[in-house]
């Protein structure tokens, strides 16, 4: 049962999205005062009506809210996170510094997480024949070239910045953070000589959000 007026987090662990909300709530102090339900993704329990009637989409996480409503989308999920709770700014707090964050966070994404993802999907076995019902090879691999690309984008970009946006720490970082995660789950290692990035990804290893979640 939900508990009233708490926020409650619907997860599958380990995987990457869930995890950026995970390591949100943890930069902003709050992980005792958020609930977690398990997910069952490889049991399909993210395709039962229940769940869909939380998110038609049918992935993860999803969040419902103190004021009893479902929020998903790993982006709009942390938005709500940061406007909730107290601490750090994961969003910016200037006009300036929401515009780079937003900027940065989305090409995170779209060169490194969701095109890993893409080629996770379509040019391995994934998640097995129960949960990829289709798969197109050639459109992985393609996107597998987009990560690699992205990786050597944000590498370069890295070489004079601490922090993905904003020169500060923020949820552009976050889901970096969990994109090369997911990379190297899926067997693209960030190559050798993006020292940079690598640098980077061993620093951001040391902060609390992501160790001890």
């Amino acid at each position: 049962m939900l508990s009233e007026n708490r926020i409650t987090l619907f997860e599958t662990t380990g995987f990457p999205n869930p995890a950026r909300i995970r390591a949100a709530i943890a930069e902003k102090s709050a992980l005792n005062d958020v609930d977690f339900v398990e997910i069952d993704v490889m049991n399909l329990e993210h395709r039962t009506d229940q769940f869909y009637a939380m998110n038609p989409m049918g992935t993860v996480p999803v969040l419902r809210t103190a004021e009893g409503e479902f929020i998903s989308e790993s982006t709009a999920i942390t938005e709500y996170i940061d406007a909730f709770f107290a601490g750090p700014s994961l969003t910016g707090t200037t006009p300036l510094e929401r515009g780079l964050i937003h900027m940065m966070q989305r090409r995170a994404e779209s060169m490194v997480l969701d095109a890993v993802a893409t080629y996770f999907h379509h040019a391995t076995q994934g998640l097995g024949p129960l949960i990829e019902k289709y798969q197109c090879s050639e459109w992985g691999n393609h996107q597998k070239q987009t990560a690699l690309t992205g990786l050597s984008y944000f590498n370069e970009h890295l070489n004079e910045h601490s922090f993905v946006a904003a020169d500060t720490f923020s949820m552009a970082d976050i889901t970096l953070f969990y994109g090369l995660a997911f990379a190297e789950f899926s067997g693209l290692n960030i190559p050798a000589e993006l020292t940079s990035l690598i640098a980077w990804r061993e620093e951001m290893a040391k902060r609390p959000c992501f160790s001890n979640q």
